[in-house]
């Protein structure tokens, strides 16, 4: 088992002066402070214009610092925004490769393609369109990763004319690459792609057992054609995080925080916005069924805690069961709400200390087992792939220098 964190950067009203720096800044703090106990992945989740939800909306700024300030764990968009009236492809494809080469090899690219009118309706994206417009900007970016030169595109979202998107990545072909799931039919889509789902919802293990199930068997079938220039087979689950040894003070610590981003993810879709006067923390707070008081009582009654936020006895049991289901990879969202810097950090030292050892001592011997598995299938994937044709070199344009010269060319044919 492998394990992430992860950011949105989400910043609940009322706002003072100085406080999004503050949560910048921890956050880079909390990535510092998991790299060095450890943890595999710090993700980082691209949106636009949702406040008090989001304030990640440069990505690639951020997981540049984290790059800088770490040594071994990865950095993963997660995810990128790929519709090119967000992000244009050729953009796209040379952060992604400068970043990988500033982290030595260490960036995971997930795509994304947003859900809500206040981003959609921000970039002119047409909702009917978008999952069609990021899979095309997707295939395209990850060509631009590996052609030289790319020869160029015309197609539904974006046309681009032949060049050498330089520089390339490290990693060979491209960093690995990964689809936002919120539900089972993107699960199937992230499957017949041969990319990792990222599965951004709250499940427990008999679901992601049977999202697993769906999504390796999709990986082993005739109906996973790559999009990428390799297949990555892995499925990722996000989950609540907060650990103490007293489990009623996991609870205080960490379970607000956790039910604002629920609500908050279905509130910006389902709700009506005013930019600039959000009162999204205020509606939640009003509409909160239980206090943190009523959950702890009722959770005094289990054997344990089954949701990411207990003892660390708690959290292991809950990471066996998603280890068990088939997940490759458990992605911590630690940062929700106003869940507070100092429990973040230490949470993240007491899972560390108590529960990761032993799931690392397991991980390579699973992942070899693993690998040996999908070996022939995801060689048959390869060989379904739709290839982008290489221009020979004769066919490669000239670009002339001067629109003299272009004229002076188009006379002489």
């Amino acid at each position: 088992m492998r394990f992430g964190i992860f950011y949105e950067h989400q910043l609940p009203k009322p706002w003072n002066d100085g406080d999004e720096a503050r949560l910048f800044h921890q956050a880079l703090e909390q990535v510092v402070l998991a790299d060095r106990l450890g943890y595999d992945y710090a993700w980082e989740v691209e949106h636009h214009f949702l406040e008090e939800y989001s304030h990640s909306s440069a990505p690639e700024v951020f997981l540049a610092a984290c790059a800088a300030l770490t040594k071994t764990i990865r950095v993963g968009h997660g995810i990128r925004q790929v519709i090119p009236n967000y992000n244009h492809p050729a953009r796209t494809a040379e952060g992604l490769a400068t970043l990988d080469i500033v982290s030595n090899g260490r960036l995971d690219f997930g795509i994304g393609e947003g859900a809500t009118r206040l981003e959609l309706g921000g970039f002119a994206i047409p909702a009917k369109e978008k999952r069609a417009l990021a899979l095309e900007a997707a295939e395209q970016i990850a060509n631009m990763l590996v052609m030289d030169p790319y020869p160029g595109f015309q197609g539904q979202g974006f046309s681009f004319p032949c060049r050498n998107v330089v520089p390339k990545p490290i990693q060979k072909p491209h960093p690995p690459m990964w689809m936002a799931c919120t539900n089972r039919d993107t699960i199937k889509v992230a499957a017949s792609i041969g990319v990792g789902a990222l599965a951004f919802s709250f499940v427990d293990p008999e679901e992601a057992k049977a999202w697993a199930e769906i999504y390796y068997g999709i990986i082993k079938s005739e109906d996973c054609t790559p999009i990428g220039h390799a297949v990555n087979a892995n499925l990722a689950m996000v989950s609540n995080f907060s650990v103490h040894p007293d489990r009623a003070e996991a609870i205080r610590r960490g379970q607000e925080g956790f039910e604002f981003f629920s609500y908050a993810v279905n509130a910006l879709v389902a709700h009506d916005a005013i930019p600039g006067r959000s009162t999204l923390f205020e509606d939640f707070q009003r509409s909160r069924a239980r206090s943190d008081e009523e959950i702890i009582a009722a959770s005094k009654a289990a054997a344990r805690n089954a949701n990411g936020i207990g003892t660390p006895d708690d959290i292991r049991e809950h990471v066996r069961a998603f280890e068990a289901a088939g997940v490759d990879q458990v992605i911590f969202l630690q940062q929700a709400g106003r869940n507070k810097h100092e429990h973040i950090c230490q949470s993240l030292e007491l899972f560390a200390a108590e529960v990761m050892p032993a799931f690392k001592a397991e991980a390579a011997e699973r992942e070899a087992r693993k690998a040996a598995e999908l070996a022939p299938y995801l060689e048959a994937a390869m060989a379904r792939k739709r290839w982008m044709a290489p221009l020979a070199d004769a066919d490669i344009p000239v670009v002339p220098a001067s629109r003299a010269k272009a004229q002076i060319n188009e006379a002489v044919k």
